[in-house]
């Protein structure tokens, strides 16, 4: 079982729920997160149990990233609205950074999103369950 968020721009939240609905069979087994508006609209469109943290701008981006500082989030789907500016995009930034830190794999469009669905649906994701499963404890 693996950690996946969710996340979507305004602009982007029905493309991320179509999506979702596209591959909910391939969730269903995972513990999925999300910001707060993101996680109510996937949620009303499926049967999935989603963790809803705040909304984005509110700090749910940094609620995630908190996850993904600690190692605990092994994929995040994040559909950006490149053509919006973000009053949070610090907090985005911070995000993908922290991604990249950790190795975390992220997509921020829909084509990549369903590359790296793919390859959790073939298994190419175990890689992540040795990652905690030997994960070193935090040191006294």
């Amino acid at each position: 079982m693996l950690n996946i968020a969710f996340i979507a721009h305004d602009r982007k939240k029905e493309e991320i729920v179509n999506f979702v609905i596209a591959y909910e069979k391939v969730f269903v087994p995972h513990k999925l997160y999300s910001t707060g508006t993101t996680g109510t609209r996937i949620m009303e469109q499926t049967d999935l149990s989603i963790h809803r943290f705040m909304s984005g701008p509110l700090g749910g981006d940094q609620q995630i990233g908190a996850l993904v500082a600690q190692n605990e989030m092994d994929l995040i789907i994040f559909l950006r609205d490149p053509l919006m500016a973000q009053p949070h995009e610090p907090d985005i930034i911070a995000l993908l950074r922290l991604c990249d830190v950790q190795g975390i794999p992220v997509a921020t469009n829909v084509a990549t999103a369903e590359l790296l669905v793919k390859a959790l649906e073939r298994g190419d994701f175990a890689w992540r369950e040795l990652v905690h499963k030997y994960k070193p404890g935090i040191a006294e």
